[in-house]
């Protein structure tokens, strides 16, 4: 580059005598000589970015991969160790570790972290006071249906063979409304029903408590849940009949007994469907 400088100010100093030292076809492959060197030089610049560019690339995905490994390690511990302190606060004879214990595993089951030391809290949780019971002078004492109906809530979201069949005893053996509802909705959210076990199981908690103590909330989580596992009953004789008795029954609301003539309905359609289709 400072080559053409030189050349282009002699040319320029000759010029003055009115006679230049090249003519024009001379400066012409000069300044094409400049333009390719000019060319070179960007090309070499050029290269030389792209490989550097390559090899940070490179270098970067290898320390992403490193992170990505060290972090997979390290919410494996955690979640292991997670899984250890909630099943401790779950066993706990406290009410207060219990609650705690059911905040760490929503936000556990929420991220699907679930190991086996958290599916065993959650059970623990769901049958506290049934399953499990302590007591004192005679006297139950972890008797916790709020504790018992958040746990239910959760195993729906846990899903699986063993969820249900917890869910299933619970529907069945607990005397509080509140967490047969909860049981009841978590089992039509989940959507197992081999051999109806779940639409069956649902028919014989509700019938029980409509001849006990009928309660109008139970009853909307059982046609709710009815709803969902008409598809997959294959008898549908035990759900018909109970959602008919709740459609009859003056005990429940006028908002129940409309809901039961809903369900009623779309389970005969589908019914007729499934006729006529065959």
């Amino acid at each position: 580059m400072i080559f053409f400088s030189i050349f282009y100010r002699i040319n320029e100093k000759a010029k003055t005598f009115r006679k230049p030292l090249f003519s024009a076809k001379v400066l012409q492959e000069i300044e094409q000589m400049k333009f390719d060197k000019i060319t070179f030089c960007a090309a070499v610049l050029i290269t030389a970015a792209s490989a550097l560019f390559a090899q940070e690339q490179q270098v970067q995905k290898k320390n992403d991969s490193a992170k990505r490994g060290e972090t997979s390690v390290e919410n494996e511990y955690l979640s292991d160790v997670d899984g250890t302190v909630v099943l401790t606060l779950a066993r706990s004879d406290s009410y207060d570790n219990k609650l705690v214990a059911l905040e760490y595993l929503e936000g556990i089951v929420k991220s699907g972290n679930v190991s086996e030391d958290v599916a065993a809290a959650l059970d623990q949780l769901a049958g506290e006071g049934l399953m499990t019971q302590a007591r004192t002078g005679g006297r139950l004492v972890n008797n916790f249906p709020d504790v018992r109906r958040k746990a239910c809530l959760l195993l729906a979201k846990v899903g699986g063979e063993h969820s249900k069949n917890t869910l299933i005893n619970i529907a069945i053996a607990d005397n509080e409304p509140m967490v047969q509802a909860a049981a009841i909705r978590a089992l039509g959210e989940m959507g197992l029903n081999e051999n109806d076990e779940a639409a069956d199981a649902i028919a014989f908690a509700n019938h029980r408590n409509r001849v006990l103590n009928p309660t109008s909330s139970m009853a909307i989580e059982t046609l709710d849940a009815f709803e969902k596992l008409a598809g997959s009953t294959e008898n549908k004789r035990t759900m018909v009949d109970e959602i008919s008795r709740i459609a009859s029954d003056y005990h429940y609301t006028t908002a129940v007994r409309k809901r039961a003539l809903e369900v009623l309905k779309g389970i005969k359609l589908d019914s007729s469907s499934s006729g006529s289709g065959k």
